[in-house]
């Protein structure tokens, strides 16, 4: 039986609402269910930018806040002033009337100190984990190694386990973790796969144009972060144009390392055939990945991103688009067929597959038909609203 709707409170750090599209999602489809639902995230840089805002009935309530810079104390810094503003707001919005569900969206694992004050008065703690935060820490700080910070890292997480009701893992991955190492009752671990809005990415005509005079367009969309492998795609690019330059590339998005990255295609001379926009608005996003004919995913093998989902993957499949991989474990869960996977970091490689699609057109139009039925089939975000509801039927059902 259904659990009969209340007010649900969705804690987020790493993005801003509704731009973080799966807290979005999740949000759309409890308040469908006929959840009350409240957010708390930072506010935006360019975008998401009032203090308050009602989209769609959904309350979203914004904190100003300052992205880490220097390291792991510049996180020190962040995740306090993060913690102490959704502290405030949290207790705000609980004086308005009881919270009976508080779904924490990691990282970083300190959220759920919200929800244990939140608890004493009955609430019920979802941890939607998004990230495996041991491993987010030993991919993005390679050379400290299980330092103290990497224990304290572990020991939040495990305290986070340890207060939730229920886990929502993104995959099947993340699962095994709240299970093995969380000790979470099988029962109580539920996947909610990341999901394109099949909506938001729908093919328009080719343009041309936007291959600067080449007969091909290679396409990245995504993070530009230290663990997201830019650097390993431009390399492979350097190495693909000694052999042809019959392509232009177009680096789509933003992140810690955009100024670096871009100094690199300079570095390495492919700032002539790479661009890099920036965050675009949706109408171009579409514009570039209709016009593509290979996209990248150039994410290197490291603990996190072995076990990871990657949004990217999902979203190029979502626009019937080939896909070139390093070998990782939930990159071909995701991708299966509609996607070649060289060996892990191996950028010549890398190189070598991509020249490979370039050729062979027919080759790029099946892959593409078969991930786009994978995105509309099997991992369809209508697949993950049900696992999501039955969450949360899981988490009110154990305050019995």
């Amino acid at each position: 039986m259904s659990a009969l709707p209340g007010k649900a409170l969705i804690l987020v750090e790493n993005l801003s609402v509704p731009f973080d599209r799966r807290v979005w999602q999740e949000s759309q489809t409890l308040r469908d269910a006929g959840w009350d639902v409240h957010v708390i995230c930072p506010q935006g840089t360019k975008r998401d930018r009032e203090p308050y805002v009602e989209l769609d009935g959904v309350k979203i309530h914004r904190y100003p806040l300052t992205a880490a810079t220097g390291g792991p104390r510049g996180y020190v810094r962040e995740y306090g002033a993060a913690l102490w503003h959704t502290m405030r707001l949290a207790r705000k919005i609980g004086k308005a009337g009881k919270i009976d569900v508080v779904h924490a969206c990691n990282p970083p694992d300190l959220l759920y100190l919200v929800a244990k004050v939140l608890k004493r008065t009955g609430t019920r703690f979802v941890f939607d984990q998004h990230d495996l935060c041991p491993e987010l820490y030993l991919s993005r700080f390679a050379g400290r190694g299980q330092d103290f910070l990497y224990r304290a890292v572990c020991r939040l997480e495990r305290a986070t386990y340890r207060a939730a009701d229920v886990v929502i893992s993104t995959n099947e991955s993340y699962r095994d973790a709240a299970i093995t190492r969380g000790n979470i009752p099988p029962d109580r671990v539920f996947v909610v796969r990341s999901a394109p809005v099949i909506e938001r990415f729908r093919q328009v005509d080719p343009e041309p144009e936007l291959k600067k005079g080449k007969p091909h367009l290679l396409c990245y969309l995504g993070v530009m972060g230290p663990q997201d492998g830019v650097d390993y795609a431009l390399r492979s690019l350097e190495l693909l144009r000694r052999e042809r330059d019959d392509w232009h590339a177009v680096f789509v998005g933003a992140g810690d390392t955009f100024d670096d990255m871009v100094a690199l295609a300079r570095t390495l001379k492919l700032d002539d055939v790479v661009e890099f926009t920036g965050r675009i608005p949706d109408e171009d996003l579409v514009r570039y990945l209709s016009t593509a004919d290979v996209c990248l995913s150039p994410d290197p093998h490291n603990p996190l991103n072995d076990v990871s989902t990657m949004n990217k993957v999902m979203e190029y499949m979502a626009m019937s688009r080939p896909i070139v991989s390093f070998e990782l474990t939930e990159a071909r869960v995701s991708a299966g067929d509609a996607a070649v996977y060289a060996p892990a970091n191996d950028e010549q490689e890398f190189a070598r597959l991509t020249a490979r699609l370039l050729d062979d057109p027919e080759e790029r139009a099946r892959m593409g038909k078969l991930g786009k039925e994978r995105v509309e089939g099997p991992l369809a975000w209508s697949n993950s609203q049900k696992a999501l509801l039955a969450a949360y039927d899981a988490a009110i059902s154990a305050t019995s």
